[in-house]
């Protein structure tokens, strides 16, 4: 590139908050960033100002404008921390979690916002974590699976309770009312781009991994109609629309979104993308057999490939899904940093706490530190990390999570050792069955918050067996949709030529060391053998999991 430089925005639409990124186009140095807490984070209890509407278990709602707040905020706030004149920006992107999905009208008004739905639950955002719709991804799996649906194992063999199909099987079951108001089942990645340029497109990505989109077709309106006859036009009348590619152009940045965000009129806004996906942009790991890992809350799991296989237990693989010209896959695991914060706040004693602050930590820091201190396998636990459910290999929110090997020695330090270890052990499972199944893996990259955690990273190495590499970017779903935005602004003639010069990543940060190596393939064995126990031979969490979601289900049998 030559000529005065040129900036473009990204913004990162996460679970609790979204954080806006100015970046250079010619070389991807990050100058300004900015970060707006959604005002009504995550709803799991009652829905806004009604503590009287209790909601069901499993339930995870947002406001969509919460969404807006952020371009009024963090993106003006962004640019004025970078120093940038708005003049030179020449482009803007977003990445937003999959799968959260919006009820709307016609133009994209979401219906919660209208006071004849303000009371209906079904009428928020359904984030990606909302989990409630088990019930319909089972009846769509047993369907499918009955129909032979050629689809399905290009998911692995199961859809997920996350995704689209299920959540909105789950309105139509409930509130059937309510669905027939629905005009536009949006995907959020998608509905924001609405907002910015006024032109609703769908996304590759999440079209072909959460809306069951595969050789230009959803699934059949046959089948559809056979889950429930009012289920058969949902395609047609509420999800269909124009498919963008990654990297492409939507539209121009509209008067109102200028206004907004203190842009330019007109300037590129590309087209929607997941968070996890714009990633590896960020980390220039495009190419096949880099497994990118994006940890934080919970783990997703991409990597490119030349050629598709059915790989069992995958959230999808996708033409085009990541970058253009390759197939990308997709695994995650639903919980992780989750399961760290859960375990200190309520499993921790207040001892630990005070040597913590003494010495000037955080409790994870002082709990890492004391952890770091242990040989592999000296705390003699085994664990499942499946406290927020299992979506890799498994495909289960209803699997739980459980720990082996407890004594009235076993202090906090050992099982919080053992839950690092569970979560590495749970990326290993994701690592072996792509390989299995025809994807090689050579390199782990690493981004997300969870970076910072320098025995969690050797211990992934370590579990693994593979060199890990770490994105040292602190927003790097921001700085992967930037570079999708010069992409777009046609700074660059693809987004795998913009990741090269604007993205990075420290290769081999991490190294396997071969003892511990050899150790933790002892312990991973009896990991799989619990594994395989408690998510394909025993009922018994899932008989569990009912009986806490229904209470008048009676006794267990």
């Amino acid at each position: 590139m030559t000529g005065p430089e040129k900036y473009t925005v990204g913004i990162d639409f996460g679970t609790l908050s979204g954080r806006a990124l100015v970046v250079r186009v010619s070389d991807g140095a990050e100058l300004g960033s900015a970060e707006h807490a959604y005002r009504h984070a995550v709803i799991t209890d009652h829905l806004p100002g009604r503590p009287d509407t209790e909601l069901p278990p499993d339930y995870a709602l947002q406001v969509p404008a919460d969404y807006l707040e952020v371009l009024r905020t963090a993106v003006p706030a962004a640019v004025h921390r970078s120093g940038v004149d708005p003049s030179d920006v020449i482009g803007l992107a977003t990445d937003f979690t999959a799968c959260t999905m919006i009820p709307t009208r016609h133009d994209g008004t979401p219906l919660c916002e209208l006071p004849a739905w303000r009371d209906h639950r079904h009428a928020y955002a359904k984030l990606w974590r909302h989990h409630a719709a088990q019930p319909q991804a089972d009846r769509i799996n047993r369907l499918a699976a009955q129909r032979g649906e050629p689809w399905l194992g290009r998911y692995g063999g199961l859809i997920s309770s996350e995704w689209e199909f299920a959540k909105a099987l789950e309105i139509l079951d409930e509130d059937p009312e309510l669905y027939a108001a629905v005009e536009r089942w949006v995907e959020a990645a998608d509905w924001i781009v609405w907002q910015l340029c006024g032109t609703y497109l769908r996304n590759v990505c999440t079209a072909g991994y959460k809306a069951i989109r595969q050789d230009g077709r959803y699934p059949s309106r046959e089948f559809l109609a056979a889950l429930d006859p009012a289920f058969a036009d949902v395609v047609v009348d509420k999800i269909d629309q124009p498919i963008g590619r990654l990297g492409d152009r939507a539209g121009g940045l509209t008067a109102q979104a200028a206004e907004w965000t203190g842009l330019p009129v007109g300037i590129p806004v590309a087209v929607g993308n997941v968070d996890a996906h714009v990633t590896a942009a960020a980390a220039d790991a495009l190419d096949p057999g880099r497994l990118v890992a994006i940890m934080g809350t919970s783990t997703c799991h991409v990597v490119n490939a030349a050629v598709m296989q059915k790989v069992p237990g995958m959230c999808g693989v996708v033409d085009g899904g990541i970058v253009d010209g390759l197939w990308g896959y997709e695994a995650g695991q639903s919980g992780v940093g989750d399961i760290f914060a859960w375990f200190i706040e309520h499993c921790v004693p207040g001892r630990y706490e005070r040597e913590a602050e003494r010495s000037g930590r955080t409790l994870h820091e002082h709990l890492t530190a004391l952890a770091a201190a242990q040989h592999v396998g000296q705390h003699g636990l085994i664990a499942l990390d499946w406290h927020s459910g299992n979506r890799s290999v498994l495909v289960d929110h209803r699997l739980s999570g459980v720990m082996v090997g407890q004594t009235l020695a076993t202090t906090c330090v050992d099982q919080y050792r053992a839950l690092l270890e569970a979560t590495a052990f749970g990326t290993r499972v994701i690592v072996e069955t792509l390989q299995r199944h025809g994807v090689p893996i050579i390199e782990l990259v690493v981004a997300g918050g969870l970076v910072k955690n320098e025995l969690l990273m050797q211990i992934y190495a370590d579990v693994t067996g593979l060199p890990l590499s770490c994105v040292p970017s602190a927003q790097a779903p921001a700085l992967g949709s930037a570079i999708h935005a010069a992409t777009a602004a046609g700074a660059y003639p693809s987004v795998r030529e913009a990741a090269a010069r604007m993205g990075r990543r420290r290769q081999r940060a991490f190294v396997p060391i071969p003892a511990n190596v050899e150790r933790y393939d002892a312990l991973y064995a009896k990991y799989l053998a619990l594994h395989d126990y408690f998510g394909r031979e025993n009922t018994m969490m899932r008989e569990l999991r009912e009986a806490n979601l229904n209470p008048n289900v009676g006794a267990l049998t």
